[in-house]
């Protein structure tokens, strides 16, 4: 496989990096988190400005082109920036929801809004007991005249307090475990009796438990045909899951690079830890665990990209989710111990990019979970 950049993604490349090093640094960063929104509106429109929110569309959709390899470019510089802003939730998830199973008319009102930052999404379909299966579905959409009706509860929801529009995953029909019978829903977040309860995450993100009571929507609020969007599901699941490894790969190889930085400025016995053969060799094993880890996520890339069955690109994700997660252990305690004490305070970015790939490692299934679904598909 042929690993190198193209024109255009190196110049995504370098974008992403232009605007990080002269408005994205740490305290900048730290500001934003500790904002009720936690993002800036100033930046998100500026994404919108520089085009990175048309990048997981397609070109008939009027994105730049929907392509899984240049999306891994965008998430790897955010996540060596610590970037917060909702790049997962509205234009991965949400749009990419609304991009799969929307008519024409619908993605023409959303779309738009969504690529020029005027529109917040959120997906609601992570539950209580569905361990990372987007699949496993007890929140019910029951037909009531010409209306549905929704009761459920939904966990994990990624910008919920942020959002316009919550996309529910509902079940019209089968158990809950069936991948038939699932129906995705647009629903307002001022709707009566939706209720978010919105809470900060260990890296410092926004995140909701959502409550369905009897939420009435039009059925012309479903997304799609009634009791048909597995599959959808499935593939923009995949796509986040990539997103998810590709942004840790990125705070991952922040990682070594501070470490080996401070490695050369930390004296002990009147000597700078970095000449230490000890810790040369574990900065090395941290080295290699950054490249094992960045040839098998552009690897899955390229797989999505592909042709390939949908078999294919679910095992090259896992295996890429798989191999992340046990980088993540190894490079993250790796650099939490050559720091010391200090990685462990607020004021130094290492424990805070340690936070979030602890996080992202969790998210859509950790090391074990996609070793175990890649041996079962």
């Amino acid at each position: 496989m042929d690993f190198s950049q193209t024109e255009e993604q190196q110049m995504l490349q370098e974008s992403v990096q232009q605007f990080v090093r002269k408005s994205y640094d740490f305290d900048t960063r730290n500001s934003i988190v500790a904002t009720a929104e936690g993002y800036s509106a100033e930046f998100w429109k500026l994404f919108a400005e520089l085009g990175w929110l048309t990048v997981p569309f397609s070109e008939a959709d009027g994105g730049f082109g929907d392509s899984a390899v240049d999306l891994t470019v965008m998430m790897d510089e955010f996540g060596k920036a610590l970037v917060v802003e909702p790049y997962l939730a509205t234009v991965v998830l949400g749009g990419g929801i609304i991009a799969a199973l929307a008519d024409e008319k619908t993605k023409g009102e959303l779309l738009p809004q969504i690529m020029s930052g005027d529109l917040q999404l959120s997906l609601a379909s992570a539950e209580h007991g569905g361990r990372y299966n987007p699949l496993n579905v007890a929140t019910t959409a029951k037909a009531e005249g010409d209306s549905i009706v929704l009761d459920g509860v939904k966990t994990a929801v990624l910008n919920g307090s942020n959002a316009s529009y919550i996309i529910v995953t509902a079940r019209e029909s089968g158990d809950v475990s069936a991948s038939d019978g699932i129906s995705v829903f647009l629903v307002p977040t001022d709707s009566a009796g939706v209720s978010i309860q919105g809470f900060t995450t260990i890296d410092g993100r926004s995140s909701s438990e959502v409550k369905l009571e009897a939420v009435s929507v039009d059925a012309s609020a479903r997304l799609g045909l009634p009791g048909k969007a597995a599959e959808a599901l499935v593939l923009v699941n995949e796509k986040a899951t990539l997103a998810c490894a590709a942004e840790a790969l990125g705070a991952l190889e922040s990682m070594l690079h501070k470490t080996v930085e401070y490695s050369k400025t930390r004296k002990q016995f009147g000597t700078s830890i970095g000449t230490f053969q000890a810790l040369q060799h574990r900065m090395a094993d941290m080295f290699i665990q950054c490249q094992l880890a960045r040839s098998i996520v552009i690897r899955a890339a390229m797989k999505i990209d592909s042709s390939e069955s949908t078999v294919e690109k679910a095992k090259a994700v896992s295996a890429a989710k798989s191999r992340i997660g046990y980088a993540i252990k190894a490079v993250g305690q790796e650099a939490i111990q050559i720091h010391g004490g200090i990685a462990m305070t607020e004021e130094l970015d290492v424990g805070h990019l340690f936070r979030r790939v602890t996080a992202l490692d969790i998210m859509f299934g950790d090391a074990d979970y996609h070793t175990e679904r890649y041996a079962s598909l």
